[in-house]
């Protein structure tokens, strides 16, 4: 073989440190998705071909995973003209598709344990259109100027190397050993044993798709520098400068997504594998069976070659079926679907909140579908549901594009959709022109996201208040999964390993089948999870109500992820919680427990939509531990050594010893302390506007919360509406250990509550008045 082809280990290395240089200046972020071992399994790589820069992405990430050396396939034009440029391409790998013996050179290189990377659509294809009008699949060809399946390259040679494996076994149980040391030799293999072991691993192929994600079409500085340097640029350039500038320097999410690997032998029918065993004993060497005038000169091999022409072709369309399903589903696929869903139903213009819950809907409708891949701002809860309130980043971002691309038109509560939706585009603009149309072609092969859509477009106006409220509680079971998903990485495993609770942390939500009108929200407390409240929840589902428990963020999970939040992300937790139970009660009464029972005060001092009164138990205003006044400046202290080093902080997380170890963090974090102190200083200053009835719940003994908590608290609400309680305990679980009656005192007060309104006999609500202090 021609050594100038050969690949260049050293210069391959270089690029591979110079590319983990350059990557954490360039904006897009690249995530590898693979589960089954496809990188080490798989000997070809097949890869759709959207932008240019994407083409030497797979080889470096393949490298790094395995260190494997990948041999690239690229348009031979790239390597006439200038021998130095040449010179590069083939050290890194590249040779041209035009190369006399490429099929032989790289079944060689797949012998020799390298990694083979094709991007079989023969091309880019910017519209993202891989199905015709009869649902066949095909690409746009710029060469030929229509449409076509792909190149079957990649599955000649997966069969084409089969057959030779098939010969090297055959010649092995036979003992012919002279002919398995002469084709090591001709292979460029170690020895006659390492050709024999390749050969038991049948050739597989593994289908990848790349998802660029957002598409981005405003003007960039790439394109303005080209142009001042070269002045006027082709219409071509132009596109492709700012589509592809924008994708590698802007913000920009690239999910590269392995599919199941594919063995051509594990597809044949009984009489593909004895046309394949024909060949195999007809080759003396390895490269006949990639020679055509060998295959044609004999009308038996002749006849088995066009044989096996069906299991090619079955092959390529099974590949490309598989790379288009691997496709990372976003907001935007599905907005831009639906706008052409909306068109075809004879739409102009739709309700732009009615538009935002249809995108919600059809979400929650593809999480079902496991198979189907999802991008993570669509996994991840705390990002898609605020398409219910408001627009999230992502839909802002696509419905600006489709505003600048002149395709739609915003208005307060309305979308308006321009005739140019339909106008066709040329292949070196519709990138520009209708990104909307990228974005549905992209997703059409995923039969899914249609059906979703449709149903979620007939659903939307007629859905009830307790069915999205059921869709929501949904997304807080998928949020705790995000959560732990997120903080279980290695730099995490070491504090999470020690943690000690094993009660499930999940939130439940118990309706009843005669359910009362009040619901109950129940916060749990700090370093905590829903288990806490549990029993008490249980008890009001028994008595008649619909009981929410809601998982106070960073909580349940991680202490990684406590860490990472602030007292703000909790008091939404509440908020999410109340919002939730709204929409299947008209009336809440919140009931919390110690940093819950804070949490509950200030949801009740907000005036939140809903609430009827609001329970307290052992709610912190002074603590116990002196040591508390102390937490600010060890906070602070965490924060400068985080800033300025690679180390964590002084003390990020400090032991904690809890009367309920089975359910508590183990592992405190500092930062939470602080966010802690700040709840409180906010509860201080904002009780007073506390206007509905309010019961509170004290350990007197409680070796937490200093009790004189409660009576401050007592004293700070402005309300004739209120009671304080005291328990004889040196406790401060007082709630989930239900010491002293504490449960029974709950249950009578949200009784007295629900009585208010239905018409019931009730005693006053200051009844426990001698109780007070």
């Amino acid at each position: 073989m021609d050594d100038a082809i050969e690949l260049n280990q050293q210069t391959y290395d270089w690029c591979v440190r110079a590319f983990d240089r350059v990557k954490s200046l360039l904006g897009v972020r690249i995530k590898l998705h693979h589960e089954h071992g496809q990188i080490e399994q798989g000997d070809i790589f097949l890869f759709n071909h959207f932008a240019r820069m994407e083409t030497f992405i797979p080889q470096y990430l393949i490298y790094k995973e395995t260190g494997a050396f990948c041999r690239s396939i690229a348009a031979s034009e790239f390597f006439k003209g200038d021998d130095r440029f040449a010179k590069v391409l083939y050290d890194l790998g590249a040779v041209p598709s035009d190369h006399p013996d490429l099929m032989p050179m790289l079944a060689r290189d797949i012998l020799k344990g390298r990694k083979i990377v094709v991007f079989p659509e023969g091309g880019m294809v910017k519209d993202r259109q891989v199905l015709d009008d009869r649902g066949e699949y095909s690409v746009y060809s710029r060469s030929a100027r229509s449409r076509r399946k792909h190149h079957t390259g990649a599955a000649r040679l997966a069969i084409g190397l089969q057959i030779v494996k098939l010969r090297v076994l055959e010649e092995h149980r036979r003992g012919n050993h002279e002919l398995l040391r002469s084709w090591a030799e001709l292979l460029d293999l170690p020895s006659r044993d390492a050709l024999i072991e390749n050969a038991r691993r049948p050739v597989t192929i593994v289908p990848a798709n790349i998802t660029f994600y957002p598409l981005r079409i405003t003007d960039n500085i790439l394109r303005r520098g080209a142009e001042m340097l070269h002045g006027n640029l082709s219409q071509r350039a132009v596109e492709e400068l700012i589509v592809e500038g924008n994708l590698f320097f802007k913000t920009t999410d690239m999910d590269i997504r392995l599919g199941d690997a594919i063995s051509p032998v594990q597809a044949w029918v009984w009489w593909e594998r004895l046309l394949a065993a024909h060949l195999s004993r007809s080759i003396s060497a390895p490269s006949d069976i990639f020679d055509g005038d060998f295959l044609r000169l004999n009308l038996v091999r002749k006849t088995a070659a066009k044989g096996l022409g069906a299991s090619i072709r079955r092959l390529r369309d099974r590949y490309m079926r598989d790379i288009y399903g691997e496709v990372t589903v976003n907001t935007s696929h599905l907005a831009s679907r639906a706008i052409l869903k909306i068109l075809d139903d004879g739409n102009k213009q739709f309700n732009l909140d009615e538009f935002k819950r249809v995108i919600y809907l059809a979400i929650k409708k593809l999480q079902r579908h496991r198979h189907v891949h999802l991008h993570r701002s669509i996994c991840n809860p705390t990002v898609y549901r605020e398409l219910l309130h408001a627009e999230t980043p992502e839909m802002n971002q696509f419905l600006q594009s489709a505003v600048d691309a002149d395709l739609i038109e915003l208005y307060p509560n309305k979308i308006s959709f321009k005739d140019k939706l339909a106008v066709e585009h040329g292949f070196d603009s519709v990138r520009l022109e209708n990104p909307v149309e990228v974005y549905a072609n992209e997703v059409e092969p995923i039969k899914e996201v249609d059906a979703a859509l449709t149903e979620a477009i007939n659903e939307v106006g007629s859905l009830s208040r307790s069915a999205y409220a059921k869709l929501m509680f949904d997304d807080e079971l998928i949020a705790l999964e995000w959560d732990r998903a997120l903080f279980d990485k290695p730099r995490h495993r070491e504090i999470n390993h020690r943690e000690t609770a094993t009660a499930d942390p999940n939130p439940y939500l118990l309706i009843p089948q005669s359910a009362a009108d009040l619901g109950v929200l129940l916060v749990h407390g700090f370093l905590a999870s829903p288990a806490e409240v549990r029993s008490l929840g249980d008890k009001f589902f028994a008595a008649g109500y619909t009981v929410l428990a809601p998982r106070l963020k960073g909580h349940g999970s991680s202490p990684w992820d406590l860490r990472e939040r602030s007292w703000h992300d909790w008091f939404g937790s509440v908020e999410h919680g109340r919002e939730i139970l709204n929409g299947l009660c008209e009336r809440i009464c919140v009931v919390g427990f110690s940093t819950g029972g804070a949490l509950a005060l200030l949801l009740a001092a907000s005036q939140a939509h809903g609430i009827e009164a609001v329970a307290s138990v052992c709610a912190p205003i002074k603590f116990r531990n002196k040591n508390m006044r102390f937490v600010p400046l060890m906070h602070g202290a965490n924060r400068i050594v985080r800033w300025l080093s690679k180390y964590e902080g002084l003390m990020p997380f400090r032991p904690n010893e809890s009367e309920h170890p089975h359910i508590n963090y183990r592992n405190m974090p500092i930062r939470s302390l602080y966010e802690l102190t700040r709840l409180v200083a906010r509860l201080e200053t904002e009780i007073k506007h506390v206007s509905c009835p309010v019961c509170l719940v004290q350990a007197t003994d409680d070796r937490v919360v200093d009790p004189a908590s409660a009576t401050l608290a007592y004293d700070l609400v402005q309300v004739k509406e209120k009671e304080i309680h005291w328990i004889e305990s040196t406790r401060h679980g007082i709630l989930s250990e239900d010491i002293g009656g504490t449960h029974a005192l709950l249950l009578d007060f949200v009784a007295r509550v629900a009585a208010r309104r239905s018409g019931q006999p009730v005693d006053e609500m200051g009844h426990s008045a001698p109780n007070c202090t």
